[in-house]
Order: structure tokens, then sequence, then C-alpha cells
């Protein structure tokens, strides 16, 4: 029992804190290794200075040109990734979770807000973890290829190993348009692109959905006058923030229109670009996984594998 009480004291590293130990290590730099976790700098230095304070070491040696690990940091990354190999493998045993169902739903979209998904996620399972990180579509795909998700509620289809996953269609999410309320379009129920042509629209790159990009890009080519396109700001609220004070639109799931600011509003799309610009959501898995409880988790979410409606 002496053992026991000792590996569930409170004054172990969490597995979050070796994981970011062992990408700065491998990195040595703060802000790659913050881009491999998908997450910004600030809380990955917070994660590391605990570590280095719960184990009384200093890991890193910090220079403004240069990272370098400790001898004490080296003797880590040997010991972390053995604890962290060990977990994964303990992770991928069928064992321990061939009825627990990891699903993740991508953040581009409020699924409280999508009905019937919405209701039909809680209907899942009691068991079933509903993993809701700061992801976007391709990085959830991935994490379902790597066996992290079973299954990945994603904005279009991937545009990667399309052979080893599994898409069945949900629904159809329809965009709206965010623009400045100042501005003369505001007046008008539904918007067509044209009508706000005159100013930047907040634009992504097509690396990061290439389905929803090309098929935007499509209509944007019809398009009576080219829209000038600005970089789309990480942080959302930032982006409708500028839309507020005049400068640029956007195009939003319909899902994500909640957030109210003075000077924001947001638009219908015209019936006719409404048609053509929309987010299909699909259920995406491993085509290699057909156990019961995932089959039985898509029966109740609706998917189904015919392509989506016209």
């Amino acid at each position: 029992m002496a053992t026991t009480a000792h590996l569930i004291s409170n004054n172990l590293p969490s597995v979050k804190q070796l994981q970011c130990f062992l990408a700065v290590a491998h990195e040595l730099n703060f802000r790659r290794a913050a881009e491999r976790l998908s997450m910004t700098q600030p809380p990955l230095t917070r994660q590391i200075k605990s570590l280095e304070s719960l184990l009384h070491q200093q890991l890193f040696s910090r220079s403004t040109h240069a990272v370098s690990l400790t001898e004490a940091g080296r003797a880590l990354v040997v010991r972390a990734e053995k604890i962290l190999e060990a977990l994964n493998a303990l992770n991928a045993d069928p064992l321990f979770h061939q009825d627990r169902l990891r699903i993740g739903l991508t953040r581009t979209l409020d699924f409280t807000r999508i009905q019937p998904v919405g209701a039909r996620l809680t209907q899942l399972d009691i068991d079933d973890e509903i993993d809701s990180p700061d992801l976007s579509s391709a990085q959830l795909l991935q994490c379902l290829t790597q066996n992290t998700l079973d299954i990945v509620l994603t904005g279009e289809k991937g545009a990667y190993q399309q052979e080893s996953v599994h898409y069945r269609w949900l629904c159809r999410e329809p965009l709206s348009i965010a623009l400045p309320a100042t501005h003369p379009a505001s007046q008008q129920e539904n918007v067509s692109l044209n009508d706000v042509s005159d100013l930047p629209l907040f634009w992504f790159s097509r690396s990061a959905n290439p389905a929803f990009y090309d098929k935007c890009e499509k209509v944007f080519a019809t398009l009576k006058t080219p829209l000038k396109k600005v970089k789309e700001p990480e942080d959302s609220l930032t982006m409708l923030a500028h839309i507020a004070r005049g400068k640029g639109f956007a195009l939003l799931p319909q899902s994500k229109c909640a957030f109210s600011q003075e000077g924001l509003c947001y638009r219908t799309l015209s019936e006719d670009q409404a048609q053509q610009l929309n987010i299909d959501i699909y259920a995406a898995t491993r085509r290699s996984d057909e156990r019961l409880p995932l089959l039985q988790a898509l029966d109740i979410l609706g998917a189904r594998d015919p392509s989506p409606p016209c």
C-alpha cells in the first residue's frame, strides 16, 4: 500500500507536462514546439515552468538566440519517452476502450446550435468521450488516423488519406455574411457577395480546408467584381472586431454567428449563393474500425453513406 500511496501523490508530472517537455526537447524552439502541439506559446511556457518547479530542476538553458537541454533535461528525455510510450501502448490496447468512443468536434462549428446533430450528440452513450479541443478539421482528421480519436465531425472531407478514412454525411450548415452595420447592404435581409465587393474578405489559406476553399473559390470566380482578400486573423473575435470597425466582411457558419458587438451584423446570403456556399458536415471514421458501439453511435448521429443532396 505504501507504493500505491506514493504513485497517487499529486506531486507527479502530468502527461501534458511531459508531452510539452518532449516537444521543446525535440524542437529546441518554443515557437515550433507550440505549433507542433497545436497550442500557443504562453501556455507551453507555463507547462515547462511548472514541470521544472515540480522537479526542482532546470530542464532547459535559454538565451535570446538558442534553447538547449541541461543535463537534467537530457536525462528526463529518456524517461519521459518511456512513460509516454507505455501510456500510448495502453491507450491503443482494445481491451481498455473497445466500448468507449473518443469523439472530436471541429472548432469551426458550434454543434450546440446545429440541429438535429447537437441533440443527437447528447444521446450518445455516457461512456463515450466527446472531446472539443481547439483543433481544425484537418488537425482532428490527423488525430483520427493516429488512433487518438474514433469519430470526427468535420466540415467537408479531408484532403489526404481518403483511402483510410470513411466519410458519412450528416447535414449541411448554411453560411452567413458578417458585415459592418454601417454598410448599405446591412439594410437588406439577404445579401449577395456582389453587394459587399467594395469590402475586403477575411479569408484563410487553402491548406486549412482545401475542399471548402475550392467550393467557395468556384463561386467567387463567377462574381461581377473580383473580391479583395486579406488574411483571416487566428482569433475570430479579433476578426469580428475589425468587421465592426468597417475593415471588411467574412463568411461564417450560421452556428458561429452568435457573438454580438456594436457595429457588427449578420445577414443571410442571397438565395442562389446560399445554395452554393455552405459546409457539408461529415462523420469521419477509420475504415478499419467496424466496432458495434461505433456503428451504433453513427446510427444515432444519423450519419449516412450516400453523397449529400445537390
